[in-house]
């Protein structure tokens, strides 16, 4: 076991974000305090010792990813399957709007990991597609003699996924894991003689 440390970080603010507005698929744009929120991440993490940098393949995350990765030097990778949540109808709607039509429909979308919007993905299947990204990663370092350090960027419904699955959370317990602000990460990291995964950080950040 080589792989000792993840970190996991969210994409810089979007106009979606300051209206309210769900993205999912969405590729929306960082707007210019996203992108200064970007550059004032990139040389906190770039001082971190990564050996890989990945992110999503949506605008708002590879562009927070690109400016890193030009802070540390190392090449950036893309998968896809870091995207947020496909949030179906919802998409572009504000939390308001949704909750206007369908009362409570937001409250038990965020305690059950389970409930899908319509047309859309759940916290679960979100987990299921996004997690082998390090399970692979852990692969590919396996047997290495150096201790390895991922970055991976991505969105904040399925960092907050990947945390619980890696640190094996039962769904009953998903939704004590909650949001993540715009450029801010968390950590998940283990040792030789702990193998499982545990929550060094969440919401770090400038």
């Amino acid at each position: 076991m080589t792989l000792r440390r993840v970190t996991l970080l969210r994409h810089g603010r979007t106009e979606y974000n300051a209206g309210g507005r769900m993205q999912g698929h969405l590729d929306t744009q960082l707007t210019e305090e996203g992108r200064g929120q970007a550059a004032a991440a990139a040389p906190l993490l770039a001082g971190l010792p990564f050996d890989r940098i990945v992110s999503s393949d949506l605008s708002r995350a590879y562009d927070t990813a690109a400016t890193v990765a030009a802070a540390t030097g190392l090449p950036l990778s893309v998968d896809k399957r870091l995207r947020e949540t496909h949030l179906g109808e919802w998409q572009g709607r504000t939390v308001a709007d949704i909750e206007t039509d369908d009362p409570g429909a937001i409250a038990a979308w965020r305690s059950d990991p389970r409930w899908t919007p319509p047309g859309g993905e759940s916290r679960v299947d979100v987990v299921a597609r996004a997690l082998p990204v390090v399970e692979e990663l852990d692969t590919a370092y396996a047997g290495d003699l150096d201790e390895r350090s991922v970055l991976l960027v991505a969105h904040g419904g399925v960092i907050a996924g990947m945390v619980c699955g890696l640190l094996d959370l039962p769904e009953v317990a998903w939704p004590v894991i909650g949001g993540m602000g715009n450029a801010k990460w968390a950590v998940v990291a283990r040792r030789d003689d702990h193998p499982r995964w545990r929550l060094s950080g969440y919401n770090i950040g400038a």
